[in-house]
C-alpha cells in the first residue's frame, strides 16, 4: 500500500470525544474536548489540553477541577452543541436541558446523561503552544449502575460510548478482540 506524505498535524484518530464540565464560582461550563487521554495508571491520571482563550480554561485553572464526562450515543448532539457554543454566551446545562449531579469529591457538577464521569483535581499545567495540558489526578470514578455486572465488573462496551475521528462522531465499540486475544491459547475441540 502506497503511501503519500502529508503535512505535519495530529492525525492521531480516533480520540475520546468527552464533555468536560467546569465551575468557579457561579460560573460553570461545558466544552467537549478531543485531545483527553491516559497519562498514568498509579496514581491515576489523565490530561485534557485546552486553548486558553476557551472559556471553560480559566474556569478549570482558577477551581483547579474538572469532570470529564463520557458521552454514550445519545449523548453526540450536545457533545458537537458544547464543542462549537462558547460557555460566554449560553448556559449549556440549561439549553440542552442536561441534568447536573453532585460530585462525589470535586465541587464540579456531573451530566447525570452522561455513563462515565470521571473527576479531577488539576496537579500541573504545562504550556505547549495553541493548547495548554492539564495534567490531573483521578479522585473519583462515576458510573452508571447497569454497567456493573452482578459480579462488579464495568461493562463499558454497553455504554454506546462516541469518539471523534477526523471530523465525524462514530459510536466506540464493535468488538475485535479482547485484550490479549493474540496470543491466547487456543481450546481444543474435543472428539
Amino acid at each position: 500500500m502506497s503511501k503519500v506524505t502529508w503535512k505535519p498535524g495530529t492525525m492521531l484518530y480516533p480520540v475520546p470525544a468527552v464533555m468536560v464540565s467546569s465551575k468557579y464560582e457561579d460560573k460553570e461550563n461545558i466544552i467537549t474536548v478531543s485531545w483527553a487521554g491516559t497519562i498514568c495508571t498509579n496514581p491515576p491520571m489523565v490530561s485534557i489540553s485546552l486553548r486558553p482563550e476557551r472559556y471553560s480554561y480559566e474556569l478549570i485553572k482558577k477551581s483547579g477541577e474538572f469532570v470529564i464526562n463520557v458521552p454514550g450515543k445519545d449523548l453526540a448532539f450536545a457533545a458537537d452543541f458544547c464543542g462549537v457554543k462558547s460557555g460566554r454566551e449560553v448556559n449549556k446545562f440549561e439549553k440542552l436541558k442536561l441534568q447536573r449531579e453532585l460530585s462525589s469529591i470535586v465541587a464540579v457538577p456531573i451530566i447525570k446523561e452522561a455513563p462515565l464521569a470521571i473527576e479531577c483535581r488539576v496537579k500541573e499545567i504545562i504550556e505547549l503552544g495553541s493548547h495548554h495540558m492539564f495534567i490531573a489526578d483521578v479522585v473519583a470514578v462515576n458510573v452508571e449502575e447497569k454497567l456493573i455486572d452482578e459480579k462488579g465488573k464495568l461493562h463499558l462496551d454497553k455504554a454506546d460510548l462516541i469518539c471523534y475521528n477526523h471530523g465525524q462522531y462514530c459510536v466506540a465499540s464493535k468488538p475485535l478482540g479482547k485484550f490479549g486475544f493474540s496470543v491466547e491459547k487456543r481450546k481444543r475441540k474435543k472428539k
